[in-house]
């Protein structure tokens, strides 16, 4: 790291300390000892979802977060809760391969955790997610739930 100072390429870390989303260490220059701070963040990729007709869009944890709780609406379900699953999926997505995924993908996963959580709310989301037409597709998904 270069002093500001004098310009010298060597310093020395004296103190590190960690930040909410950097970390910020104390630095002296080992020609001129003056003193200075540095902070590092890490710099996250953004999120692609590959839409079903094959439009490109940024991951949006809100429109996420509406659609959770749009299903989750009347049930014993926490907005901390749902905060935990919309965290849960996009750090599953950012543990992947690829930093671009389907939206087939998202609502996967969002169903697999919606199931594991509350039924009434699994069949609401599926409903809007796998475009439900008429009744037997809600027989259908019921049908496999019991």
């Amino acid at each position: 790291m270069r002093c500001p100072y004098c310009g010298h390429q060597d310093s020395e870390v004296v103190e590190t300390r960690d930040g909410e989303s950097s970390l910020r260490r104390r630095r002296e220059c080992k020609k001129c000892n003056k003193r200075f701070t540095t902070y590092e963040r890490i710099e996250n990729v953004d999120l692609i979802v590959i839409k079903k007709d094959g439009r490109r869009e940024k991951f949006d944890r809100e429109k996420l977060r509406r659609g959770l709780v749009r299903a989750a609406e009347k049930r014993p379900i926490s907005t901390d809760l749902i905060e935990s699953i919309i965290d849960e999926i996009e750090q599953d997505l950012r543990n992947k391969d690829t930093t671009e995924h389907s939206s087939k993908t998202v609502g996967d996963m969002a169903l697999r955790k919606l199931k594991k959580i509350d039924k009434v709310a699994y069949v609401r989301f599926a409903s809007v997610y796998l475009d439900f037409g008429d009744l037997e597709d809600f027989g259908k998904i019921i049908e496999k739930l019991t």
